[in-house]
């Protein structure tokens, strides 16, 4: 095992995987939590997605809110895409990173891609030409690496098999996403292991199932320091069932700041952009950190 990193890199997906599985919201909030984002030290946030708005209508409104958004420049901003039609349209309106995703069940990538992953596996030369062509950053996300709603269990080897296309094809980055939190210690460590690659690895965890914060203490033990996170726990996966909420970045940030890890966020300013994402959505959202606190937050006896 790679010892274990001194930074950990969070990407912050609440403006889009967050919202995504929300009633839509109003542009104007859409833009105001990205700012809100930007300014709590985040490196990186994951801002809008280019899909077809008959398929994700909460992101119909993705141009708009990017081109009005207060850019960071301490902040690399990326948009999720799910072909070459949304890839061109993150290259025009200026995105520098991208994240195409493809799942590794064929069930669940008829349902959110409306193909088998053979075609999108096979896309991927043409996408990595087109990206790098115009100076984009290209990471590929597998959806369901660890499970499918629809199929069970991912085989880690199938997995396997798509990463050693992606490499291949020069995809610059490796995601592995737990679609509807069926990952667990055990099958995250037969993923990491079965997975030979010389590419950056991120993980994105859901906390469906509880098991979010132990699966990144997993990968951080296996040299991983990129991971995907959502304000407040927002999110989820339209075509999956059950999908619930992502990992919240405030849960992360608290037990790796006590670890001794550097993110470089400030929690204190986190937990008031998910009172402002809370307000938003209108639900209570299911962070424990949000809702207690920190653990170093004390209270007058009465």
């Amino acid at each position: 095992m790679a010892s274990q990193p001194i930074d950990v890199h969070i990407r912050e997906v609440g403006p889009r995987d967050g919202l995504q599985n929300e009633p839509p919201i109003a542009t104007d909030q859409k833009i105001e939590l990205i700012n809100a984002l930007s300014r709590t030290g985040h490196q990186r946030v994951e801002a809008v997605s280019f899909v077809h708005p008959k398929a994700i209508p909460q992101m119909a409104d993705a141009d708009e809110v990017w081109s009005k958004v207060d850019r960071n420049p301490d902040v690399l901003y990326s948009a999720l895409i799910p072909n070459l039609r949304g890839l061109q349209r993150a290259i025009d309106a200026g995105f520098k990173e991208v994240n195409v995703v493809l799942s590794a069940s064929d069930t669940h990538n008829r349902a959110n891609l409306n193909r088998p992953t053979e075609d999108s596996v096979a896309e991927l030369d043409a996408l990595v030409e087109l990206a790098h062509a115009n100076d984009v950053f290209i990471e590929l996300v597998i959806a369901t690496s660890f499970g499918c709603p629809f199929e069970g269990d991912t085989d880690p080897k199938r997995v396997a098999g798509i990463v050693e296309r992606a490499e291949a094809a020069g995809i610059d980055r490796i995601a592995f996403g737990d679609t509807t939190g069926m990952g667990t210690p055990k099958r995250v460590k037969d993923l990491l292991e079965a997975v030979d690659t010389n590419l950056p690895r991120l993980m994105h965890f859901h906390n469906t199932r509880g098991t979010a914060l132990a699966n990144i203490m997993v990968a951080l033990d296996y040299g991983v320091d990129q991971f995907d996170a959502s304000v407040g726990g927002l999110g989820g996966c339209p075509y999956a069932p059950g999908a619930s909420g992502n990992v919240a970045t405030e849960e992360v940030v608290h037990m790796l700041h006590d670890m001794g890890y550097n993110t470089g966020i400030d929690l204190d300013k986190l937990l008031e952009v998910a009172e402002m994402a809370e307000e938003m959505v209108g639900h209570e959202l299911p962070s424990g950190v949000y809702k207690a606190g920190p653990r170093t937050r004390l209270v007058e006896r009465s």
